[in-house]
């Protein structure tokens, strides 16, 4: 009954998107049909939300009968864990991807833009719509029945099951991936409004710094994640999932600079196209099986479909933007070291290290029809070519707020105390340490960006007026958060220490000043799971620390084990421990110690990250969008072609 009911739901919302970008398309070129066409976009979400509740009840009513439930649902899972396994699966997350889609329709289409700008826009939103309800309709339908109707199903995937996180992270992604579909909708809609296309930049910044701003919290949440739970101690792997969601962060952040320079129409669509379509090629990477991840999804039909779609998108995006929007003339050159120069030029820098990072990640797929087996590269390949660029970007951004300033000799006196304190921590951190001439240089670049943002703040927050705007607080806080995430990066690159050793009863590991011994072996468990957990006690610097508790937890529905560290978390660093195996016959046990210095600061560094880019985004949403009313065309809003540096 429930699959019926989401068969049919899905279907409705395919009809819905089809008429709803028919309608706009419509308003677009005749202004009638806007109400309609409203409507329209609001049954598109209202289908999306029917088919996640459909799909989510059944989840949890165990109604095996629906095959999507018969292969990732369970009796013996945990409601929070049930809830979540909608979108721990290809078939459910595409019904997540739906209702965040169809969220951001229906908010796009209760604001007031240039008419015919807003309606084509709303035209390849609703275009974007109905190319994934036809994926879950025809491709990728969770509803489809289950011959013979099993008693009880294995659950998510058990690494899905081992942190809160899940709950969070893929929504706040999928938030920060469609939402760039705005500000490419736009970028698409400019070219053909005609004169009202001239402003889209200034419409689609609210959107992108939203966007930009969830999926800054998506990718920090989910290195913490990998953190906490797959036991090998790093956070960010390269692995090509974790890049199909770097890739559009750094053009959405480029994007965001760039529309602080006047007169570079080109970048601008360029960049508002380029994130978007990465997200497109993300999307195929992700749930097409083409590359191999723990992140990713199994091997799925819709590999040809989604690289169709992406192929697609690239030549519209190329042969629309081709035909960009008039702008008014191009104003005269700004001075070498001003605000615009600098944000053009990191978003160069920004461009090019995505570059760097697409080709690491594509490489296999494009050398696999020559060589057979397809070549890839390691964490080494990036840390040689993307690192530095992305320390230069640091330098950079350090150097904007002595440049608030017109008079050159004048901004040149402000870096003085940010330079002096760059250099300090570089001679500081050298002589205490040594850790290598790439975290040297990045700890330097953080005291120099650092000094300069708390100078910039200091100035803002004594003066009144709009120099105290959220939105321009926010960009600093952004801009201070990425500081220590680098930080917390070098520091956990350069001073970490690691050592793995089997124990027996009473025997001690060592790594610096941390040592743990082997006080025991216990085994719990039943049906769902049996646990195997190490009993260590702990010392640093000659104290006792709390005692920690590493396990092995082995699921039988899955039959799989999964590791479960055990991390001790401190102000300057934290002990990371994780059993690797049990001798079932003599208790002893292969245990693997870490410390890893600073890493808090990149935990921190990202909230602070994320929640600039959302102070931003609010503060700029509420002064330059409002709600149409009830029936109302949407009527223009005051737009340049540029737009406000708000950050």
């Amino acid at each position: 009954m429930l699959g019926d009911l989401g068969t049919a739901g899905l279907a409705v919302g395919l009809a819905c998107a089809t008429l709803t970008a028919l309608l706009w398309l419509r308003v677009a070129l005749f202004g009638t049909a806007v109400r309609t066409a409203r409507i329209g976009t609001a049954a598109s979400l209202a289908a999306a939300a029917l088919a996640c509740a459909l799909l989510e009840t059944a989840l949890l009513r165990h109604d095996f009968s629906v095959r999507f439930v018969a292969e990732n649902g369970g009796r013996h899972v945990p409601l929070y864990h049930t809830v979540t396994s909608l979108w721990s699966a290809l078939d459910g997350s595409l019904l997540l991807w739906l209702l965040v889609l169809g969220g951001y329709a229906a908010l796009l289409a209760r604001r007031a833009y240039p008419p015919r700008l807003h309606a084509y826009a709303m035209a390849v939103v609703s275009v974007i719509m109905l190319f994934f309800f036809a994926l879950s309709t025809f491709a990728a339908n969770p509803f489809r029945p289950m011959s013979p109707v099993p008693v009880d199903g294995p659950g998510p995937n058990p690494l899905l099951q081992q942190h809160p996180a899940m709950g969070v992270h893929p929504p706040l992604l999928y938030a920060g991936y469609l939402g760039l579909a705005v500000p490419f909708a736009f970028a698409l809609a400019a070219p053909l409004a005609g004169r009202e296309g001239a402003g889209w930049v200034r419409a689609a910044r609210p959107w992108a710094l939203v966007a930009w701003a969830a999926l800054t919290g998506g990718i920090g949440l989910g290195a913490w994640w990998s953190y906490a739970v797959l036991g090998w101690g790093g956070y960010w792997a390269w692995d090509p999932v974790e890049n199909a969601s770097l890739l559009p962060w750094l053009t959405a952040t480029a994007f965001l600079h760039t529309t602080l320079v006047r007169g570079r129409a080109a970048w601008h669509s360029a960049l508002a196209c380029a994130s978007f379509l990465l997200v497109l090629l993300g999307t195929f990477l992700t749930r097409s099986g083409a590359v191999a991840s723990v992140h990713a999804f199994t091997d799925s039909p819709l590999g040809p479909m989604l690289l169709g779609f992406v192929l697609l998108a690239v030549l519209a995006s190329t042969v629309l933007t081709g035909r960009r929007a008039p702008e008014p003339a191009r104003p005269g050159r700004p001075p070498a070291l001003s605000r615009p120069t600098l944000a053009l030029v990191n978003g160069v820098l920004l461009v090019t290290i995505a570059a760097v990072v697409l080709i690491g990640t594509i490489l296999p797929l494009l050398s696999a029809p020559v060589s057979g087996t397809g070549a890839s590269v390691g964490p080494a390949y990036y840390q040689r070519t993307a690192v530095p660029l992305a320390v230069v970007v640091l330098l950079v951004m350090g150097v904007a707020p002595a440049v608030r300033v017109r008079d050159r000799s004048a901004a040149l006196r402000r870096l003085a105390v940010p330079v002096g304190a760059g250099l300090g921590t570089v001679a500081l951190v050298g002589l205490l340490s040594r850790p290598g001439l790439a975290a040297l240089t990045a700890f330097g670049a953080a005291g120099f960006v650092l000094t300069g943002l708390t100078g910039e703040a200091a100035y803002r927050l004594r003066r009144p007026g709009p120099h105290r705007r959220p939105g321009r607080l926010g960009g600093l806080a952004a801009h201070a958060g990425l500081a220590l995430v680098a930080v917390g990066v070098a520091g956990s690159s350069a001073y970490a220490r690691d050592a793995e050793q089997t124990l027996r009863v009473g025997e001690t590991l060592r790594v610096g000043d941390v040592a743990v011994r082997l006080d025991g072996v216990e085994r719990t468990g039943g049906k769902e799971t049996m646990t195997v957990r190490a009993r260590l006690a702990v010392t640093a610097s000659g104290r006792a620390a709390p005692a920690l508790t590493p396990a092995l937890r082995y699921h039988p529905a899955r039959d799989t084990a999964v590791t479960v560290p055990a991390i001790r978390a401190g102000l300057l660093g934290d002990t990371y421990v994780t059993l690797i195996a049990v001798a079932a016959d003599s208790g002893s046990a292969t245990v693997r110690l870490a410390v890893n210095p600073l890493v808090g600061l990149l935990w921190a560094g990202g909230a602070l990250t994320a929640a600039g880019g959302l102070l931003a985004a609010v503060a700029t949403t509420r002064s330059r969008t409002r709600p149409a009313g009830r029936g109302e065309r949407p009527r223009p809003t005051p737009v340049a072609a540029g737009a406000g540096a708000e950050t």
